[in-house]
């Protein structure tokens, strides 16, 4: 593609997506179903762009309006992916000059806003949280997430799935924390090899993974995964219990829950249950009262830990949302209580970088049902064999942590998990 024509392309699908009114993945995918003359190169070149743009958003519109041109194409400039030489054979000697400057600005130089490139109000909770922490934090939210694959042990060991991988011309590496994960830099096509097809690995980011590890759902039991969504966890959990026991997966969407058939046909399961529920109130839930070995509340959430993957999220999230979530989740959570058997397995868990959504919902639940015990996710990893346990937990109960992954730490996206047995 011409580059006029490409960075025509790449303006009109930032002005798409900064309307923020659906997800950018959504966006950017019915972009390229519109325009299936695209190549690979070319795509990967307009979503790389429209993501950089994404992240660094309040930068590039302080330094747009000193340049030409509609503000689509100013920001496209200024994210533009691709090598810097072809860009420039789409410019006129105007807009090389504006973008000859925009290069030469220094970060150190820029006010803070302009550096951590985030809504202003979520600096002040997650400075709090992270002290010194913060500004790494910032540097890794920056950058693009690896691609993690979980491997299914159903059908495959890990050593056996790296190689076939390498034979494909992959190169993964162990992820050093879950067993089943392996780590890709880039974004390589998988959906038509065949170690894809046959369902020996699936696309989730060792973090989730960690999720599944601490339900620890055995052979034979009965569990359920109350907010399933398309299933990477409930996948990783039937995994864990060889496709025997009673394995529900439920969700609020049935368009969600819909995108876990192809994946289950894939897996190998036969345990796996799944069914769109109304409210966390539905009959189904109360049917299983008291008789569940091990419950996942992966409750709704404001995403802020995939903002590497998802960085429209932090434009589309507001402190007012993440006040609504945190009475839903709290809502979730207490609901499912109802849920286990004495000595069952409670897990709540979030895919949020905030205190709000994560330590002050398990400590209200806590507080409120003395009949859970909280137990001690480091503990627990210890006890499965996990390297580091100890340092991917913190805060908590006496004698007990809590599951606490950041990106700038642990090179997974930001996930937190409270787990309790009833007495």
């Amino acid at each position: 593609m011409h580059p006029e024509a490409l960075l025509d392309a790449c303006a009109e699908l930032v002005r798409l997506t900064l309307r923020l009114e659906h997800p950018a993945d959504a966006v950017v995918s019915r972009f390229f179903r519109d325009h299936r003359g695209l190549g690979p190169r070319e795509r990967a070149t307009l979503a790389e762009t429209v993501y950089t743009v994404l992240r660094k958003k309040l930068l590039f519109e302080h330094m747009a309006p000193s340049g030409s041109g509609s503000g689509e194409r100013r920001l496209a400039i200024l994210g533009f992916a691709g090598a810097r030489d072809f860009l420039h054979g789409a410019l006129t000697g105007q807009e090389k000059d504006w973008l000859a400057q925009c290069d030469a600005v220094r970060p150190e130089d820029l006010p803070e806003r302009h550096r951590h490139h985030l809504p202003e109000w979520l600096v002040p909770p997650l400075k709090a949280q992270l002290g010194a922490g913060f500004w790494p934090l910032v540097a890794s939210l920056a950058q693009a997430a690896p691609l993690d694959l979980r491997v299914n042990t159903l059908k495959d060991k890990r050593a056996v799935v790296q190689k076939e991988l390498a034979q494909a011309g992959i190169q993964a590496r162990a992820t050093p924390y879950s067993p089943w994960g392996l780590r890709i830099d880039g974004k390589p096509a998988l959906a038509r090899l065949e170690v894809f097809t046959r369902g020996a690995i699936e696309v989730q980011d060792e973090g989730s993974q960690l999720l599944a590890l601490l339900l620890d759902a055995k052979r034979g039991e009965m569990v359920l995964d109350l907010c399933a969504g398309a299933g990477g966890k409930t996948l990783a959990i039937g995994a864990c219990m060889r496709s025997t026991g009673r394995l529900y997966a439920f969700d609020v969407s049935a368009h969600r829950l819909d995108a876990l058939k192809p994946r289950l046909a894939r897996s190998g399961l036969s345990n796996v249950h799944p069914a769109a529920i109304a409210h966390e109130r539905d009959e189904r839930i109360g049917r299983l009262a008291g008789k569940i070995d091990r419950v996942l509340v992966d409750a709704p959430c404001s995403g802020l830990g995939t903002l590497r993957r998802n960085p429209d999220l932090k434009w589309r999230q507001s402190d007012r949302t993440v006040q609504e979530l945190a009475a839903r989740q709290s809502a979730i959570l207490h609901s499912a209580a109802r849920l286990p058997k004495p000595g069952g397995r409670l897990v709540y868990a979030t895919c949020s970088l905030l205190a709000q959504e994560n330590e002050a919902v398990a400590a209200a639940f806590g507080a409120a049902h003395p009949d859970f015990e909280p137990l001690d996710a480091g503990a627990l990893l210890e006890r499965l064999k996990v390297a580091g346990a100890k340092g991917l937990c913190s805060g908590g109960a006496s004698g007990s942590a809590y599951l606490r992954l950041w990106p700038h730490l642990h090179q997974t996206d930001g996930f937190f998990a409270a787990i309790w047995r009833r007495q």
